[in-house]
């Protein structure tokens, strides 16, 4: 499998899967249709995140007790998967997307885990289905990886709305190491947002070199 990190050789990221919570055979199929969907040029399969990472946000749903997640940007419904599982038996997760064609794949899988009950998806700009919830603090863990220019205005937006002691997951932060020599768009977007949120008050803020550059967020 292609590793998800530039900073990973092949066999580096062999030897981290290997030392990792292997996926069931349900992620297994996942993964797998999503990396053939990619070949048939129906998805950029390297939206979807790396095993390892999928592993470490199950382990951290369910070492922070989180009840009640949101995701923004579920493409084929991997990391959905994950975190719900890391959810307990009465939790749930919030998706908000607008691919209808990918998401079917990850209702499939949902479905096929026993997770169709903890998982709601509501199709449509994710913005605005955001601040049309409730601004009252509801969410224990927040995950966003969608269009990189929205980031700066799901973090906001997310704020009021999470719980003390939340934490937010921004993935891609390292952005292929562009961040580095921003030139496009989506490059600058993610640079001012890193440089943002470390002088933020409202947030606790590390930035992990897991796959792309993971961004965890805690709520002051």
């Amino acid at each position: 499998m292609t590793p998800r990190s530039f900073l990973l050789t092949q066999e580096l990221a062999d030897y981290v899967r290997a030392a990792s919570e292997p996926p069931d055979d349900v992620a297994a199929d996942l993964i797998a249709e999503t990396a053939a969907m990619g070949e048939r040029g129906e998805a950029p399969a390297t939206m979807q995140i790396a095993p390892e990472q999928a592993a470490f946000m199950r382990l951290l749903a369910s070492a922070l007790g989180a009840r009640r997640a949101i995701e923004i940007g579920t493409f084929t419904g991997l990391s959905a998967m994950y975190v719900a599982r890391g959810l307990p038996g009465d939790g749930s997760l919030l998706c908000l997307d607008v691919n209808e064609h990918w998401t079917a794949v990850a209702r499939r899988y949902w479905e096929r885990a026993g997770l169709s009950d903890r998982i709601e998806l509501r199709l449509g700009n994710a913005i605005d289905t955001l601040r049309a919830l409730p601004a009252e603090p509801t969410f224990d863990l927040a995950f966003v990886d969608a269009d990189k220019t929205g980031y700066a205005a799901y973090v906001d937006e997310l704020y009021p709305r999470l719980t003390a002691n939340a934490v937010v997951l921004l993935d891609n932060t390292l952005w292929s190491g562009r961040v580095l020599d921003p030139q496009s768009d989506d490059d600058r977007a993610i640079a001012e947002l890193n440089a943002s949120l470390v002088a933020d008050p409202r947030w606790e803020t590390v930035l992990l070199p897991i796959a792309d550059g993971l961004t965890m967020l805690r709520k002051r």
